[in-house]
């Protein structure tokens, strides 16, 4: 097949966010879709079969829509752009994904979704009563589910915000914690608060908490409970038990909305003991209402190397499991 030539102008102010350090993201470019790309001034040339130059051409003139709409680009942008042209998506799907902001830190910058997987994530939210996150580490899950909580809060949508998880320990016995109640469950709801913190601003979460219109609790402080207008969100819901997580179900009223998040490949729960998560996801799959989104290390916005170690891992599990179902072989005895 013959090579063709294409050419698209990338002003110099964009081409240092879009090219990356020393050209990082032109040599990823080139070597995923096997072609040559040459910048002259603001001309870049791309050089290569048709398909592939018409797919740099996508990626590239994309990086640029979102430079020009003020968004700093990193490999993992470069990445997913990528991973969607390869995979035949339309080109349009990052743009489109851009355009929906949630809320904005207390710094200004915006949130919103990264990866088709948490556009429809948030979509979910927007649309169902409760929704399951389900997936691994650094897809947003917990992150994207408080910026619905706080812009909802905001907006009068509700009247709090309620935030739990299971107070358990992470494979490691932990000990007696000093000080008051609080003090000895803070240590496991401590990623909530650096969520709120980074959202809200610490003056603003202290006093909407000494109101009682932000609770952040234990999720055996739920029981008993019945939460009207209010904004719930479990995490870390693998580790609950299946009465656990029936009790935290039950405590829904009217005017609320529900999240609960969870990855199930980092229970806590001690040996043979079956996840709450696990069973809620087969006894109310067919229940409207509720949805459930599942999310994959392609939905991962942590660093690169992040993506790869959840990749590594599945493929380790996979293999595993595999090898659990796989039919044992009986030998003969002489």
């Amino acid at each position: 097949m013959s090579e063709v030539e294409k050419l698209i102008n990338i002003p110099a102010q964009a081409a240092v966010n879009i090219f990356g350090q020393f050209d990082e993201y032109v040599q990823a470019i080139e070597r995923t879709l096997h072609v040559d790309i040459i910048a002259r001034d603001e001309n870049v040339k791309v050089i290569g079969e048709e398909r592939s130059v018409k797919k740099a051409l996508d990626v590239l003139s994309n990086l640029l829509e979102l430079h020009n709409r003020g968004n700093q680009i990193t490999r993992q942008t470069l990445d997913y752009a990528l991973s969607l042209t390869l995979e035949d998506k339309q080109s349009e799907v990052m743009l489109e994904i851009d355009t929906d902001v949630i809320a904005r830190t207390i710094a200004g910058k915006p949130i919103k979704p990264k990866t088709l997987g948490q556009k429809e994530y948030v979509d979910m939210i927007r649309d169902n009563m409760v929704t399951f996150g389900i997936g691994p580490a650094g897809t947003g899950k917990t992150y994207l589910a408080m910026a619905m909580a706080i812009t909802a809060f905001k907006n009068n949508e509700v009247n709090r915000i309620i935030l739990t998880r299971p107070a358990i320990e992470a494979g490691e016995k932990l000990g007696f914690l000093p000080g008051d109640l609080q003090s000895k469950v803070d240590p496991y709801l401590r990623p909530l608060y650096d969520a709120l913190y980074q959202i809200m601003g610490a003056e603003s979460f202290n006093a909407n908490m000494e109101k009682g219109l932000i609770e952040v609790a234990p999720l055996a402080y739920m029981r008993g409970r019945t939460l009207d207008n209010a904004y719930i969100i479990l995490d870390e819901a693998q580790n609950t038990t299946p009465a656990q997580m029936k009790m935290f179900l039950t405590r829904i009223g009217f005017g609320s909305k529900v999240v609960v998040t969870g990855d199930m490949t980092q229970k806590d729960l001690p040996f043979n003991t079956q996840s709450g998560l696990e069973v809620a996801i087969k006894v109310l799959s067919k229940v409207d209402g509720i949805a459930f989104a599942k999310l994959t290390n392609k939905d991962v916005v942590r660093h690169p190397l992040v993506q790869k170690i959840v990749k590594a891992y599945e493929s380790y599990e996979e293999k595993l499991e595999k090898r659990k179902k796989a039919p044992v072989k009986k030998g003969f005895r002489r």
